[in-house]
């Protein structure tokens, strides 16, 4: 009763960590039709209200009496997994969403578990099954169909491949922060990593405006502050602490699984507040993503759960 209690409470919380970052799209198109706003500024006030927070988790999380130690090598590779997650994700994110739809972005995104699975099999050596290819598959298969579909009404926008190819490096270098995190998360802990890797993506961000832009600009953009504050807490603080929480319960396979309504959710959002159209396409191609997510974590979630009852 105990384990179907924490599965079920694993569950939940990456269920609404998912939603929550479903709505990340959709706040940032927001913003951007209603100032102007450019996409490092956006992001820069982002990460500004949401700076607080990982400081706060950061000195929780060092003072607990069962943290181990941590060497030159893992303050490195947090580091470098911030910068890939959510510096490098994140603007590359922010850049392409300029160009493309909601839900066409929120596709391409969800590349990056098959994309995990690709460098686990060619960096760690992960024997590909017969089940992942055919996820892969299905996966490439249905963002080639979405793809198809939505340049029937975005082709004829400036940049609109630009923007695509922004968000496929997005779904590139979150899959490496993935991928790099489930192996370091089971020896520092979920909130510690997410709390020093966020702070890592965070400097980034900051480094990167103050080098191209004045901070006084950002006294200027007080009108969209209440963009940067929403997605500081629904879209980034709140999801990214459930979702490592939720992987500690469940295992990345489950999340991943679980990641799926992720799309759907953003679809739906950007077709009643964006007014985005939801075409044949679209459809077709986000059933076969989502199945080639659901057999990408398979067999190695029901692994999991074995592994766990033992």
């Amino acid at each position: 009763m105990s384990r179907k209690n924490i599965s079920f409470a694993g569950f939940i919380i990456c269920l609404i960590g998912s939603l929550l970052f479903s709505t990340k799209a959709i706040i940032v198109k927001l913003a951007f039709a209603d100032s102007g706003v450019d996409a490092l500024t956006l992001l820069t006030i982002r990460m500004a209200f949401s700076l607080p927070f990982f400081l706060a988790a950061a000195f929780w999380s060092a003072n607990k009496n069962a943290n181990a130690k941590l060497g030159l090598r893992q303050y490195l590779q947090i580091v470098l997994l911030g910068l890939f997650g959510y510096y490098l994700s994140s603007y590359f994110d922010f850049v392409g969403l300029q160009y493309i739809s909601a839900g066409l972005e929120r596709l391409i995104l969800f590349l990056y578990p098959s994309i995990v699975v690709l460098i686990n099999a060619f960096f760690f050596r992960q024997r590909i099954t017969r089940i992942q290819l055919i996820a892969l598959l299905l996966t490439y298969l249905g963002i080639g169909l979405a793809y198809y579909g939505e340049m029937q009404f975005d082709a004829a926008y400036p940049n609109f491949v630009w923007g695509s190819m922004l968000i496929f490096l997005c779904s590139i270098t979150y899959a490496i922060y993935i991928a790099g995190s489930g192996r370091i998360i089971p020896y520092i802990g979920p909130s510690r990593f997410t709390a020093y890797s966020m702070l890592a993506a965070t400097a980034g961000i900051f480094i990167h405006f103050g080098v191209s832009r004045n901070y006084t600009e950002l006294m200027a953009t007080a009108g969209i502050w209440q963009y940067g504050l929403l997605l500081a807490i629904a879209a980034t603080v709140l999801p990214t602490f459930l979702i490592a929480a939720g992987m500690s319960r469940i295992g990345s396979n489950n999340v991943a699984i679980i990641s799926s309504i992720g799309p759907v959710s953003t679809i739906l959002q950007a077709h009643w507040l964006l007014g985005e159209p939801i075409h044949s396409g679209q459809i077709t191609g986000t059933v076969l993503v989502i199945a080639g997510v659901l057999l990408t974590g398979w067999k190695s979630g029901a692994a999991q759960i074995v592994q766990d009852r033992r």
